[in-house]
């Protein structure tokens, strides 16, 4: 049985991700960016991440000659910058580095001053699959902030954690009942 791409774009809305921008260029003007939602940790030996890049963006060939590439994971009020790299906002290339604060990492790659963290990563290895690129970063320098909350994407939209649910401590012997019980 196949699923037809609606279907599963549909069932992926309801599952929440961080929101991040991949940065990669070292010399202005030449810097570009994208928006996902497809960022991770991958090992914490050697320290690694890995992104899913379409191979139409304009990031992805730019990773492939740079060899090197920042995930900078956004913060709540980052909304605007989201969508400006995202290409939804008519501002492309180099130009989105004009909204935001920024810094040069250790690769030399584009830092987002107020990210959540930020992974300055050189590219490890490359999986590719049908339409994208699955980059595998060796963290190189890490930076992240303790004072702000994470922007992540959910049922078509950008949310802030604090909207979603109040947390669960861990050390709330009655809520893990509830949410063991739940599984039961």
């Amino acid at each position: 049985m196949t699923v037809d791409a609606q279907s599963f774009k549909q069932a992926m809305r309801h599952c929440a991700g961080a929101v991040a921008l991949v940065t990669v260029g070292s010399e202005t003007g030449q810097r570009t960016g994208l928006t996902v939602t497809s960022a991770c940790s991958l090992s914490d030996n050697p320290p690694s991440v890995l992104v899913c890049v379409n191979r139409n963006a304009s990031a992805h060939q730019r990773i492939r000659e740079e060899r090197h590439f920042v995930i900078n994971f956004l913060n709540e009020d980052h909304a605007l910058l989201a969508l400006t790299f995202s290409g939804q906002k008519g501002v492309n290339g180099d130009d989105r580095f004009a909204f935001g604060r920024w810094t040069t990492g250790a690769t030399g790659a584009p830092v987002l001053e107020d990210a959540v963290a930020a992974f300055d990563c050189v590219l490890a290895q490359e999986l590719e699959t049908k339409t994208h690129s699955i980059f595998i970063g060796e963290v190189q320098h890490v930076r992240a902030a303790t004072t702000v909350d994470p922007l992540i994407y959910l049922r078509s939209g950008f949310q802030s954690v604090r909207n979603i649910h109040d947390p669960v401590e861990l050390g709330d012997l009655d809520a893990r009942r509830v949410s063991w019980n739940e599984f039961s």
